[in-house]
């Protein structure tokens, strides 16, 4: 059961870094980074949800893994435009 959990989460994130991908491909660094991004915040997330839940709780552990993915790969997100920087006056 835990194989399907890692293989699940792991699908998961991989779909969620996909959809950041191609929503936001203009502000998000390089695209494998993206992707690595995405699984290793879903296996992390579904690592902690099934160990603070107990382990029959599927749903609840893809669940997990879905808000630390999006959470994860919501780092890498440049601002839109560029910041201006001003430096101090004298």
């Amino acid at each position: 059961m835990m194989l399907f959990e890692a293989l699940g989460s792991a699908l998961l994130g991989l779909v969620l870094a996909g959809a950041a991908i191609h929503r936001l491909s203009d502000r998000l660094p390089n695209r494998s980074l993206v992707l690595a991004t995405g699984v290793a915040g879903a296996l992390f997330g579904a690592f902690i949800t099934h160990s603070a839940l107990d382990p029959g709780n599927f749903l609840l552990n893809l669940l997990g893994a879905a808000i630390v993915s999006a959470a994860s790969v919501s780092l890498l997100v440049r601002p839109a435009g560029r910041l201006r920087r001003r430096s101090a006056p004298a």
